[in-house]
């Protein structure tokens, strides 16, 4: 999830553990234990482009991350808070359960989480729930902006903090629940489609939960399509994309290569743009695919340029977009 979110989250869990006691500062505890996994994005100040987007949610995703920082941070704030009536146990199933949270909603995502680095490099996803959706986020939000405004005796701030955790948790089974119906639905259009394929993964498009990008995979390259739960036709309109690895075979020793192998799961397409090579992770969409199916990807890599590849997950999530993005991906939402 982004920044904001892991903060909010943070500070309502704070808010749960010790708002009565510590006021505030338990907010405060809770956002800085919410955030410090995401304190791999120093690695990018000096690793190249493809070793950080592999460092990024993976040693400090880990489950071993959270069992070694967990002590030090429930140390130090005993310590800083005393006296209290905080035990020590307490203080470790708060910033154990902080940062677990953070790492097991990451999972939820596309990019793929390293829960069992440095032992196996394995990255987890559900792949139920957009990087940036408002409608997960807006839940903890508001409740973070009402308990930075109310006073520390205030009763309300129990149920604004409550409002946070539990809608958004309630959102997440809806989630999952949405995912289960699509992927039930993919499975029954490949064979009525007759769309062979080895493996296939399916993952919400931009800012909502309703429509979904479909990735079929077989052995020479994909077959790419959006399904919305709304869709009332049991069909998707394919786009093919073949793999093109025989355009790698000058390549196939760069370590950068690998890297991005490794780091896409094997869902990968390779293009030439002019004087390039072009690496193209297909977990992360296309850009404005259910407007244009055969529109660029969202993450494409420079082979021959790799100081151009700086913002690479990034670049690519919205560019294009305008008023008539938005009414064309609410449009597909509402069905075919």
């Amino acid at each position: 999830m982004d920044s904001l979110t892991h903060i909010a989250l943070g500070a309502c869990m704070g808010e749960a553990f010790a708002g009565k006691q510590l006021g505030k500062k338990a907010m405060l505890w809770g956002a800085l234990a919410q955030s410090i996994p995401d304190i791999d994005f120093i690695s990018s100040f000096w690793m190249d482009t493809s070793s950080s987007l592999l460092a990024h949610r993976g040693f400090t995703h880990s489950i071993l991350f959270c069992v070694f920082l967990t002590p030090f941070l429930a140390l130090l704030a005993e310590r800083l808070h005393r006296p209290h009536n905080i035990s020590f146990t307490k203080w470790v199933l708060f910033f154990g359960s902080v940062i677990f949270i953070h790492i097991f909603i990451d999972a939820f995502n596309n990019y793929g989480v390293g829960w069992f680095e440095p032992f196996s490099h394995r990255r987890i996803t559900f792949n139920a729930i957009y990087v940036a959706d408002p409608f997960f986020s807006i839940w903890p939000g508001i409740a973070f902006v009402a308990l930075i405004y109310l006073k520390k005796r205030k009763p309300e701030r129990n149920k604004w903090w409550k409002m946070g955790l539990g809608m958004s948790a309630i959102y997440l089974m809806y989630c999952l629940i949405i995912k289960e119906k699509i992927d039930s639905d993919v499975k029954d259009i490949f064979k009525k489609q007759q769309i062979s394929y080895n493996r296939y993964f399916t993952t919400p498009a931009p800012l909502q939960n309703w429509l979904w990008y479909v990735v079929a995979s077989n052995d020479s390259g994909y077959n790419v399509g959006f399904r919305s739960i709304l869709d009332s036709k049991k069909e998707i309109k394919f786009q093919y994309f073949p793999r093109n690895d025989r355009l790698l075979v000058s390549s196939a020793q760069s370590e950068n290569l690998q890297k991005l192998i490794r780091f896409s799961q094997q869902f990968y397409t390779v293009e030439k743009w002019n004087d390039t090579l072009v690496f193209n992770d297909l977990r992360f969409g296309q850009i404005i695919g259910w407007q244009y199916p055969k529109g660029k990807f969202v993450f494409y890599y420079f082979l021959q340029y790799p100081e151009e590849n700086k913002l690479v997950v990034q670049r690519g999530r919205f560019a294009g977009w305008n008023q008539q993005t938005a009414i064309s991906l609410f449009l597909r939402i509402k069905g075919n």
